[in-house]
């Protein structure tokens, strides 16, 4: 074994991590980064390079990278290769042979094999590395593997690390005897009984001075996918900035492949300085010459694969521009994202301590000292945010459903769970009684997200091409046309194409080739799985068999992969409405832009987001498919209806009685047939309580009878009934018979006679007549009508005709409110009291209009003056 083993602090560490085992069989190991904890201790563990100790050791890290890295570490470190005494598995891809006794791999492979062997024959020791990132696979693993310890295996070793020192949660979920600490009990665990060992490495962490280096202008916050470019062009002269005032490699922290893209485009062209772009698309030879020392000077800009883990040689300098991605789940639409979010104040220090493995470094932060104390402590947990879906079909095939069992240090929201659970009933992956069925079991068994596995399953090995393609994360300038990302794929040479074409060989295999579709577990599966092959059979059936990229046709291509994704997604199967589509789900989705889709009737939606605060979903990927394939993939959301209702068009704002039989799938409308002799009358009633009287046609006579009816409620209160609009909604039953039975449309309701219909609500109506007249006789003999429509009754009459009118008449007890006009029919004042003013007021009026009208009477003594309509008889 090489000598660099002796420089590792964890060395130290190791003698009581061993006998903290051999003591409690579970231990917790807290070390900084770069002690040594994933390469040195599982050597340790399995009593390398002396002798092997009794059974293997697993090492789980959550990814990739992290694996093929730590495994050619190990072997290193031994003088031997990897594959020989250490190996290392990830999906699709085995380094390992009968002499391996340390095996690194990813959590997700750790999950498939303990499904397959939960007793986990020939293993002596568990290592869960990198347990404070918190991913949904880990957490899940560790669940398992305590229930085994619980149940099956007490003898199993299981140790979890973290490079962060707040050890006491797992601590206590290590720690209870019947494996069950979760959240439920954790309060409970108090007693040293209660808590497993934990070892700390107090490994040597050279000081890391922060300068903190935020933009001078305004920048906009990120939103969703988006990062605001010039914030970009900061990290970019940050990292300038760092190269000119500091010795080192940098190691720039970004969220995601599309922004160390733009930033690696700023830099190049330095002069002596190799820009390295590392994310989990990046090919294994850069991952590699990342973990290996340069000639040169690097900067290696790197999303949050870079946080923990291995060591990247020669870093003195971090720059870090904050921000990191958190998946997002819409439960109600079925549609999952990534957003951009500030890092958490442990996430920055985990990052900061990058610079300060091998010697003093600095970190550049891209934001202020005092936005840095308005970071969140920690990220939220992946169980807290993500898609469930997989999550649960674990749990139901580990035999726990509804997961209430499994030793997790955070429950898995319920809503999230229960939008799992239906999806998983939907696949046919969950019996009635929520027990997983033996196509569940298929379907877990291929690594991949339920919905992809039942693609697979049901469309058979042709199809694994698409799936292959769907559980990778596809190039940021990926077109929207799936096909044409798939056919880009068979030609392509670099990392992606690679992945590809062994994901699609591993996934052919997972489902036998004698009969496409077998297993689907109902005629209407094996009816999709034969559209798919009798559609692309003449020109891609051989290619099905020989291998990805080859003898495929434009039809076929379509049909399978149309096929493939409906399947998996049937909530997003998609048609034309207007500009847009409106998917199953009845989520409105529009393209980008553009698109050469954009003149298709129907889609199979692969990939779709939708930004916050956005009324449609933005569709990323997507293929083009017709009617047969759509009513096939998505046939549990068929079915028809006979559908009475008010219904308001799409952009419009007057709605009318629909009475149509129809045809849906899901949201979307396939067809619909009138229905002649429905009952429409509760449509009508709600036109009404939608829209309001407005609908009717309220003629002059019709407003004025509602306004009389009105007053005497005011006036008199009961028996006399309300007529606002929300009181003469609900009284419509009783007013608008037989006209609402008669109703079959809106314009039958424009024609109904109101005024006769509101004479319903008085069947008293003759004495309206008394009590609220609708005119009053004045002086003059003219018959004037009473305005109603204010609280208080008006009478509007010329002054003249009211000569002699001592006192105005009073109408259910309220005084008439007279508007006295001029000759011209002006108000000339106005007043309760008519006696008052032609005591008082009426000179003034005389004084001002008597010299504007003179061939008006204009009397000094308006009481014993005759009232009149006329003017002045001439001289």
């Amino acid at each position: 074994m090489r000598s660099d083993w002796s420089g590792l602090p964890v060395r130290h560490a190791l003698p009581e991590l061993l006998a903290a085992l051999d003591e409690r069989g579970v231990a917790v190991l807290t070390a900084p980064p770069g002690t040594g904890k994933t390469t040195l201790v599982p050597l340790a563990l399995a009593g390398l390079p002396d002798g092997p100790a009794p059974g293997r050791v697993i090492v789980a890290e959550p990814r990739r990278m992290a694996v093929r890295a730590a495994a050619r570490r190990m072997a290193w470190l031994l003088e031997s290769d990897v594959g020989a005494e250490v190996g290392f598995s990830i999906r699709g891809e085995r380094r390992a042979g009968p002499g391996t006794v340390v095996e690194v791999v990813t959590t997700g492979v750790l999950l498939q094999r303990l499904q397959r062997d939960p007793e986990l024959d020939g293993v002596g020791t568990v290592l869960l590395d990198e347990c404070h990132e918190r991913h949904l696979d880990a957490d899940t693993a560790l669940a398992f593997l305590l229930d085994v310890r619980a149940t099956l295996r007490p003898d199993l070793r299981l140790v979890a690390t973290s490079a962060t020192a707040d050890a006491l949660p797992w601590a206590r979920l290590l720690g209870s005897p019947d494996g069950l600490s979760g959240p439920r009990d954790m309060d409970g665990a108090d007693g040293a009984d209660g808590l497993a060992p934990v070892v700390h490495a107090s490994g040597t962490m050279h000081p890391v001075t922060p300068v903190w280096a935020p933009p001078a202008g305004t920048i906009a916050p990120p939103h969703g996918l988006r990062v605001d470019p010039a914030f970009l062009a900061h990290v970019a002269g940050v990292v300038r900035r760092a190269l000119a005032e500091h010795e080192g490699d940098v190691l720039c922290f970004l969220p995601g492949v599309g922004e160390i893209g733009r930033v690696a485009a700023s830099l190049s062209g330095l002069p002596g300085v190799d820009v390295l772009q590392v994310h989990g698309q990046a090919p294994a030879h850069v991952q590699d010459a990342v973990l290996s020392p340069g000639a040169g000077r690097r900067v290696v800009l790197a999303t949050s694969v870079a946080e923990s883990s291995l060591t990247v040689p020669g870093v003195r300098i971090v720059v870090d521009s904050g921000l990191a991605r958190e998946p997002r789940t819409d439960h109600a639409r079925g549609l999952g994202s990534l957003t951009t979010v500030r890092a958490s104040r442990a996430s920055a220090t985990q990052r900061a301590g990058r610079a300060g493995r091998e010697a003093p470094g600095v970190v550049y932060r891209c934001w202020s000292a005092a936005e840095h104390e308005r970071l969140p402590e920690h990220a939220q947990p992946e169980i807290a945010l993500a898609d469930l879906t997989g999550f649960a079909l674990q749990a139901a095939c580990w035999g726990d459903p509804a997961a209430t069992g499994l030793a997790l240090l955070d429950a898995p929201p319920p809503a999230a769970m229960d939008a799992a659970r239906r999806t998983l009933h939907a696949l046919g992956a969950l019996d009635p009684a929520g027990r997983v069925t033996d196509r569940g079991r298929r379907m877990a068994g291929a690594g991949i997200h339920p919905r992809l596995a039942r693609a697979l399953i049901d469309a058979g090995p042709q199809a694994a091409e698409v799936v292959a393609l769907l559980s990778e994360q596809l190039p940021r300038d990926a077109s929207d046309d799936l096909v044409a990302v798939w056919r880009s794929a068979r030609r392509g040479d670099d990392g992606f194409a690679a992945r590809w074409r062994a994901e699609a060989r591993r996934l052919a295999r997972v489902v036998p080739g004698d009969r496409p579709g077998r297993g689907a577990g109902s005629g209407r599966g094996d009816a999709v799985a034969g559209t798919a092959t009798g559609a692309g059979a003449a020109g891609h059936g051989d290619a099905a068999r020989g291998g990805p990229g080859q003898g495929r046709t434009g039809h076929g291509d379509d049909a399978v992969a149309g096929t493939v994704v409906a399947l998996a997604y049937p909530e997003r199967v998609a048609r034309r409405r207007g500009g847009a589509y409106l998917m199953a789900s009845g989520t409105a989705a529009e393209l980008p832009r553009g698109s050469r889709l954009d003149t298709a009737e129907w889609l199979a939606v692969a990939v779709a987001d939708r930004p916050a605060g956005a009324a449609s979903a933005r569709i990323r990927q997507a293929v083009v498919i017709d009617e047969e394939i759509a009513r096939l993939a998505a046939a549990p959301l068929y079915g028809t209806e006979e559908e009475i209702a008010w219904r308001v068009p799409p952009g419009e704002r007057r709605g009318d009685v629909s009475a149509r039989r129809v045809e849906r799938l899901g949201a979307i409308e396939l067809s619909a047939v009138t229905l002649r002799d429905a009952d429409v009358r509760p449509a009508v009633l709600d036109g009404l309580r939608t829209e309001g009287l407005s609908i009717l046609r309220w003629t002059p006579e019709a407003v004025a009878l509602r306004e009389r009816l009105a007053f005497c409620h005011r006036a008199l209160g009961d028996p006399w009934p309300a007529t606002d609009d929300a009181a003469l909604v609900e009284a419509a039953e009783r007013w608008l018979e037989p006209e609402l039975s008669r109703a079959r449309r809106r314009s039958d309701l424009e024609r109904v006679d109101v005024a006769a219909a509101l004479q319903r609500l008085v069947p008293w109506h003759a004495r309206l007549a008394e009590v609220a007249p609708e005119r009053v006789e004045v002086p003059s003999g003219s018959r004037i009508r009473i305005d109603y429509s204010g609280e208080q009754p008006v009478l509007a009459a010329k002054l003249q005709e009211l000569f002699g009118w001592a006192e105005a008449p009073r109408v259910a007890g309220v005084p008439l409110l007279i508007h006295l006009l001029s000759p011209a029919g002006r108000p000339a004042a106005v007043t309760a009291d008519l006696a008052s003013f032609w005591r008082e007021g009426y000179r003034a009026v005389r004084a001002e209009l008597r010299g504007r009208y003179p061939k008006h009477p204009w009397p000094e003594d308006p009481l014993s003056a005759v009232a009149t309509r006329r003017v002045n008889p001439r001289r």
